[in-house]
């Protein structure tokens, strides 16, 4: 079975980004009925809402930080930081596994290393809540693609209707270059996905995403030398890479893994679907990216595309 846009927010949590077993145990979760109260689901949604909440205000503090590294610097800062800390948790096991594995992982750490790059790239131009809307457009095509169904056309539609808002000037500040790097990550994540897919059937527990994320921070770490060189080691830029790390990674990690244990695929994939609307909060809280009705609109608009392909996905 593929990945449906109800895995979308797990696998984008890793990236933030985005996670193996996470994913195979959302794909898992959606194949059967959940029997859990009320109270056990208003709690699940508000983990998932929390984690959200989260990674995107771990994406405004990194947008903070450019102007001490560069992008490409807190990029490599940030998967270097994780990568340390998921490998220090999940101690993931190296022996044993063919060449076909390795190369599952080097790629699913390829797909990590550059959909970071090139989102932080977007950041760095263009205001957050537009970037992620652009970025979420790439698991909304996947999701219509493997649907195969008309009602996907649908969901389609009104998600180029919100691009369509977005090229009009809907944000200040929206270049080309911004709006080119976030439609490549956004490329790059529907790649993730199926990466990650495979990542799960071939490793056991996050010992996928642990040896990708390794990987992905070696990619990075060329780029982020050249631009950062010794602002790496800043101890004001490593304390705050920490907390993006921490924000954008950890947390989300466990609150969307706690999640899963009480709501159904569907209703996580729903509220994940939040992701832009929560970018453009936290863009307006942090960065002080002031949002118009034409940018609520274009929101508006994929949220309930991406929101309609996920149900349309779990009823199939």
């Amino acid at each position: 079975m593929a990945p449906s846009v109800a895995g979308m927010s797990t696998v984008r949590a890793a990236s933030a980004a985005t996670f193996s077993s996470a994913t195979a145990r959302v794909r898992s979760l959606g194949r059967g009925k959940r029997r859990t109260s009320g109270d056990g689901r208003g709690a699940g949604i508000g983990l998932v809402l929390g984690g959200l909440v989260s990674q995107e205000f771990g994406a405004a503090v990194a947008t903070s930080l450019f102007p001490r590294a560069g992008a490409a610097g807190i990029v490599a800062l940030r998967l270097l930081l994780s990568a340390g800390l998921l490998l220090a948790v999940c101690r993931p096991r190296v022996r044993d596994y063919r060449r076909a594995d390795w190369a599952v992982v080097v790629g699913f750490g390829a797909a990590l290393a550059g959909m970071n790059f090139l989102f932080y790239q977007s950041i760095a131009r263009i205001p957050l809540g537009a970037a992620v809307t652009f970025e979420v457009l790439g698991p909304l095509v996947l999701s219509v693609v493997l649907a195969r169904r008309a009602a996907s056309w649908l969901w389609a539609g009104l998600a180029l209707a919100g691009v369509a808002l977005l090229s009009r000037g809907g944000f200040d500040r929206l270049d080309g270059s911004g709006v080119a790097f976030a439609l490549g990550a956004a490329a790059l994540w529907a790649a993730y996905i199926l990466l990650s897919a495979r990542a799960g059937t071939r490793f056991p527990r996050t010992d996928g995403l642990a040896l990708a994320m390794a990987v992905a921070a070696v990619l990075s770490l060329p780029a982020g030398i050249a631009v950062a060189g010794t602002a790496l080691l800043d101890p004001v830029t490593l304390g705050l890479g920490v907390v993006v790390a921490i924000l954008s990674s950890a947390l989300p990690y466990t609150l969307e893994l706690l999640a899963l244990r009480r709501v159904t695929a569907s209703v996580f994939g729903v509220v994940s679907t939040l992701a832009p609307v929560i970018a453009a909060v936290s863009g307006y809280a942090v960065l002080g990216q002031i949002l118009s009705p034409l940018d609520l609109g274009a929101i508006a608009l994929v949220v309930a595309a991406a929101s309609g392909a996920v149900l349309t996905s779990r009823r199939r």
